[in-house]
Order: structure tokens, then C-alpha cells, then sequence
């Protein structure tokens, strides 16, 4: 009679596991905020702004109401706006080039390897001569940290510096990573993240975080997020945002911030055990030299001629969700697709977007669960 029973379903990212963890520590936080009903720019996130700053390395922290609106401050800070060209990888969620075109900026698209899912400099090369032969001023780069690895920082500073961009690093789903020893948080004009409840570091809503070592700017990205005032409330000096980070949010950051650096290492712990179950059957993912990735991802390239639907079906079957990041690269999308694309085009974005899929992973995701998963791939692939 059991044999007809569906399998528990597992978790694609176990928050509840987190919350049992953590236990009244987020409860006794966020009473404290309504106890002292600073809901906005409350005592908490000054703290936590001087949490991050000394986890990362940065020398300011401005957070903000999300990981977009974290890009679209610095590009407002930095004057960005129509004739200019900003160059974002195509593979990768829809807000890196969102942030561009809203600004009036063009967001222009480059490819990415499709070893590391990360932006390729020989593509950026082209971007930026295709922006100059279309009579558009390259003026900065965003390179995406996907998937929680880093990016080739090195190599896209220094394209960067010959042809006179500033770099803004989008590391929405990699704080936490390092590249050459340097966390993340340190590299370019300005780095971005997210706080969505879903990313290695979420809070409870939306939430996001600006780091950077110029003093100015931050200065400037407060104005910003708050209407974009001066001295007074009610003389705004420039355009601004609705851009802060409610304190309630900010109370829930502090709490789980305690255990980020456990977490990390579990995620990786989690990563190691798939990459041996599963190497030799999928493409998983390859860390680049110098690297190390929180794993917002676990994302794996299935074999050639491999129904990607049925595949995902089939584990869905036993309880076992997953999802697919990207169906579709930027540029293939509606709202982006007449926006250019660096010369020569962009097949490992496109190719990517028709073979990856992401298994569940979070940092309480015990050897047995894992186990079941990586049997149900393989069983899947075998059919």
C-alpha cells in the first residue's frame, strides 16, 4: 500500500530549517524595533551598515530597500543617463540591465563563459567597440558575480581602465564570495547587493546594500535613497529614491549575518557532494582559480539531447523541485531584446539558457536529502 505514497517533497531553499536555527534571537530583534518604533533608519541600520563594512572590507556601506535599486543609485550617483552605454551580461536576471535603461542609459550586452556563468572579457572587448561604432559612450560595466562565484575581476578592471569605464560589481547573489582573498564588497566603484529572502544573506522582504572606499559617493548615494535631499528634508538637491532599508529588515540582517560565515561553509560542503555524485553524468559547476562562491546556486548542464522538461518532471515526481535560471538570457527577453548586443553575438548565453537547471541547495541540506537527490538525477538520466 505505501509504495503508492508521494514522496516528501524537499525544499529547493530551506528558510524554515534557517528559522529553527536561529530560534527568539529574530523574534527578540524585531520586538525590539517595535518597542522602539524607529521603523525607518532606526538604530539597527547604522549597525548593520558598520557590520557589513567590517565583514566585507569596504570602507562605507549604504543599504537600501533592494539589490535593483542598489544598482540604479550608483549609476544615478555616477550621472549616467542617455548617449551612454553600459555593458551587463546577458545571462543573468533581468535587473542588471534594468537598472541601465531606466536611467536612459543603453544597457549594451556582452556574452559570458559558460565555464564559470560569468561575464567573458573578450565579449566586453567587443561591446565596447560595438558601442563606439553605433555613436554611444561607453562609460561603465557591470559584471555580474553569478550564481555566488565572484567574476575575472582583474581582467575586467583592467579592460575597464583602457577604455575608461567605471566598473559597478553586481554581486546580488554573491556576498559572502572572494576573489584573490578579497571579499567581495572591494572591487570597482561600487559594489551591489541583494538581501531578497531567497539569496545566501536574505532578509524577511526585499532588501539591498551598496558597498564602496569613496567617501563622496556614499555620501551621495544617501542623499539618494532618501529622496535625494540636502541638509534639510525639504531641500532635495537632486533626484532621488523611496530607497531605504525598513529597520525591521535591518534587525532580521544583524541576527542572520551571526551565522553567515557557518552557513557559507555549509553551502560548500553541500556544492563538494555534488560535484562528486554527479560529475561524471552533468556539467557542474567549476570554480575559476583564486574563487570561492557562496552557492546561491547549484546549477548544472545537462548532456546533449536531454529533455530539460522531462528531466525536471521526472525529479518533480519524487519530490524533488528545481528551477531554471535562465530560460531566456536578457536579450531574448521582450523588454530587452532591441537593445544592442556585442558583435559577434552572444552564443554561450543563448546556449546556456537552453541547458541549465538548479538543483536545491541551501546550507541545511543533510548528506540523506542530498543523497536522494543525486540519485534521482542520476536515475533520471538513465531513462
Amino acid at each position: 500500500m505505501n509504495q503508492h505514497l508521494r514522496p516528501e517533497p524537499v525544499p529547493f531553499i530551506d528558510l524554515a530549517a534557517q528559522r529553527r536555527r536561529l530560534g527568539k534571537s529574530v523574534d527578540e530583534a524585531v520586538s525590539r524595533v517595535i518597542g522602539h518604533c524607529q521603523f525607518i533608519n532606526g538604530p539597527e541600520v547604522t549597525k548593520l551598515e558598520a557590520e557589513l563594512a567590517a565583514f566585507s572590507g569596504a570602507a562605507h556601506v549604504v543599504t537600501c530597500a533592494s539589490g535593483t535599486d542598489a544598482l540604479l543609485m550608483v549609476l544615478m550617483a555616477k550621472g549616467v543617463g542617455r548617449g551612454d552605454a553600459v555593458f551587463c551580461p546577458s545571462f543573468t536576471f533581468c535587473a542588471t540591465g534594468e537598472a541601465v535603461a531606466l536611467t536612459g542609459a543603453t544597457p549594451l550586452f556582452v556574452d559570458v563563459d559558460e565555464a564559470t556563468f560569468n561575464i567573458d572579457a573578450a565579449s566586453l572587448k567587443r561591446g565596447i567597440a560595438t558601442a563606439r561604432k553605433l555613436g554611444l559612450k561607453p562609460v561603465a560595466v557591470i559584471p555580474v558575480d553569478l550564481f555566488g562565484q565572484s567574476a575575472d575581476h582583474d581582467a575586467i578592471a583592467a579592460i575597464a581602465a583602457e577604455a575608461g569605464l567605471f566598473v559597478l560589481d553586481d554581486a546580488a547573489q554573491a556576498f559572502g564570495a572572494s576573489y584573490k582573498g578579497r571579499r567581495l564588497g572591494t572591487f570597482g566603484v561600487a559594489t551591489a547587493t541583494s538581501f531578497f529572502p531567497a539569496k545566501p544573506l536574505g532578509c524577511f522582504g526585499d532588501g539591498g546594500a551598496i558597498f564602496t572606499d569613496d567617501a563622496e559617493l556614499a555620501a551621495t548615494l544617501r542623499s539618494i535613497r532618501v529622496h535625494g535631499q540636502g541638509s534639510d528634508k525639504y531641500d532635495n538637491v537632486r533626484l532621488g529614491l523611496t530607497g531605504r532599508l525598513d529597520t525591521l529588515q535591518a534587525a532580521i540582517l544583524i541576527e542572520k549575518l551571526k551565522i553567515f560565515e557557518d552557513e557559507i561553509a555549509a553551502r560548500n560542503e553541500v556544492a563538494e557532494r555534488y560535484a562528486q555524485g554527479l560529475g561524471n553524468v552533468v556539467t557542474v559547476p567549476r570554480l575559476a582559480s583564486g574563487c570561492t562562491s557562496v552557492w546561491a546556486q547549484y546549477t548544472i548542464r545537462l548532456p546533449g539531447g536531454c529533455d530539460r522538461d522531462g528531466f525536471a518532471a521526472a525529479l518533480k515526481a519524487q519530490g524533488i523541485p528545481t528551477a531554471i535560471y535562465y530560460p531566456k538570457s536578457m536579450h531574448q527577453q521582450t523588454a530587452y531584446r532591441d537593445f544592442p548586443v556585442a558583435d559577434a553575438g552572444l552564443p554561450a548565453s543563448e546556449s546556456l539558457s537552453a541547458d541549465v537547471i538548479s538543483l536545491p541547495m541551501h546550507a541545511y541540506l543533510d548528506e540523506p536529502t542530498q543523497g536522494r537527490i543525486i540519485k534521482a538525477v542520476r536515475g533520471a538520466l538513465s531513462t
